[in-house]
């Protein structure tokens, strides 16, 4: 039996995960025709691509969708607010946007239908994304909660020096290059 998909059947798989994961029928939108794919050794789908940037990546664990920031903007555009947002006071968004954690006590709304676990679009004043990343508690929780994180970011809108979006350090990194990024 093969597991390698034709790339049609590819891009209808990662269509149908969007539109179970977030609703309605925004798989198309995310993924047009034209996109890409990189797949893992065994020939599963590992990211989706568009133009050279990166719009997803298919989660081994689970099969569900983690967001690059490409991916947000184009969902944020084909989800009308206040669908899978968290909006963060303006005074903290900067440093969301270079990838920093969002915190619940910085939160001002959140979609009652975000659960932990969820990948969510982290907005400022008028609808402006700043990053992307993962619900750590629902989105009632984030406006009850006064401490902890509501989002882990996993990528923020805001370029570094090389022109690359920047991420957090994952857990894997090692110790130089997880104190390069932390806030001082």
């Amino acid at each position: 039996m093969s597991t390698g998909y034709s790339e049609n059947s590819s891009i209808r798989r990662v269509q149908l995960i969007a539109d179970y994961q977030f609703g309605g029928a925004v798989g198309t939108g995310l993924f047009p025709e034209e996109c890409g794919f990189i797949y893992s050794t065994t020939g599963r789908i590992r990211q989706v691509l568009l133009g050279g940037g990166r719009l997803a990546t298919v989660r081994a664990s689970d099969g569900r969708l983690t967001l690059g920031i490409e991916g947000a903007k184009r969902l944020q555009a084909l989800l009308p607010a206040p669908g899978y947002r968290v909006v963060i006071r303006e005074d903290v968004a900067g440093f969301v946007a270079q990838g920093k954690n969002a915190f619940a006590k910085h939160v001002v709304g959140a979609d009652p239908v975000i659960r932990a676990g969820d990948d969510v679009l982290v907005v400022a004043g008028e609808d402006r994304l700043i990053a992307c990343g993962a619900a750590v508690v629902s989105g009632a929780e984030m406006l009850t909660f006064n401490y902890g994180v509501a989002v882990k970011v996993r990528q923020g809108s805001e370029k570094d020096a090389s022109g690359k979006y920047q991420s957090t350090p994952d857990e894997g990194d090692d110790e130089e290059t997880r104190h390069e990024c932390r806030a001082d």
